[in-house]
């Protein structure tokens, strides 16, 4: 009796301990491979997914170079003989279900829509791959860049994300805070959007920003695209002296939207300047 009891204790001691520090992990999204990317030990981080090699939505193509790369496919990741997968909420969810089924841990995470979520997903991350004083250390990284940045937007200038189609942020998105924090009026708040949504080209116009933020045009001809380069637009962002993309530090809820606070908070500043 005794003897079973102690080797049920040491076997979920020992089975804690696995899941404390998986030895081969797995990540299939982009933005979990940048936070996996900076706190894995070495040699833990075993595969990412293939856009963490893409610079038009990874700010971290060099070190993904040192990993292996996967394509989110079921049987590709089972082959990697992963003790835990990280997915993202948005990961196909067949290829989640299938390796659940093949009784792969997997771990999926929330995509952060807020400069609070990124501090969640940090200390999440910490925790599933055991390196929780790895975590803590990022997290200080992070508030104290956020805290030498940080801005009042009320009297900042007014300015307008503008996407593919159309699409603008309200100031209850990653983007949107992001213009807060930078110190940015957003003029899609003004008009009482607080998600995503689209503008038209005329209430863009009306609106009148002080600055234009477009998103990064992908290579060939795209008609989503064609918003960007109509002339209300290019207009605008002459207007400013300025032409300002969202890249890579925008795309994930990752430490590095510190670095695109930062370039926006350099742009009020010279369009400050610009008017005195």
């Amino acid at each position: 009796m005794w003897l079973r009891l102690i080797t049920v204790c040491v076997l979920v001691s020992l089975t804690k301990m696995a899941w404390a520090q998986p030895q081969r992990v797995v990540s299939i999204n982009v933005c979990t491979d940048q936070l996996a990317m900076m706190l894995a030990a070495p040699g833990q981080l075993i595969s990412v997914s293939y856009f963490a090699r893409d610079s038009r939505v990874s700010a971290m193509t060099t070190e993904a170079m040192r990993h292996g790369v996967n394509h989110g496919l079921a049987e590709e990741i089972y082959l990697q003989r992963p003790d835990l997968v990280i997915a993202n909420r948005f990961s196909a969810q067949a290829t989640v279900d299938m390796l659940r089924r093949l009784s792969v841990p997997v771990v999926v995470f929330e995509s952060a829509r807020s400069l609070e979520d990124i501090r969640t997903n940090i200390l999440k991350m910490g925790e599933v791959l055991g390196r929780q004083d790895a975590a803590d250390k990022l997290l200080q990284d992070y508030e104290a860049g956020l805290a030498a940045l940080t801005a009042n937007g009320a009297h900042g200038p007014r300015a307008a994300i503008y996407s593919t189609h159309g699409w603008t942020s309200g100031d209850q998105t990653l983007s949107g805070q992001i213009l807060t924090a930078a110190g940015l009026q957003n003029i899609a708040a003004e008009m009482g959007m607080t998600a995503g949504g689209v503008l038209p080209l005329e209430q863009l116009a009306l609106s009148n920003p002080d600055i234009v933020i477009t998103a990064q045009p992908y290579p060939g001809h795209s008609r989503a695209e064609e918003y960007l380069q109509h002339p209300v637009v290019k207009q605008l962002q002459a207007r400013s002296g300025q032409v300002l993309v969202s890249d890579r530090d925008w795309v994930c809820g990752t430490p590095y939207v510190v670095r695109a606070i930062d370039n926006l908070r350099r742009a009020r500043e010279d369009w400050q300047r610009g008017i005195e």
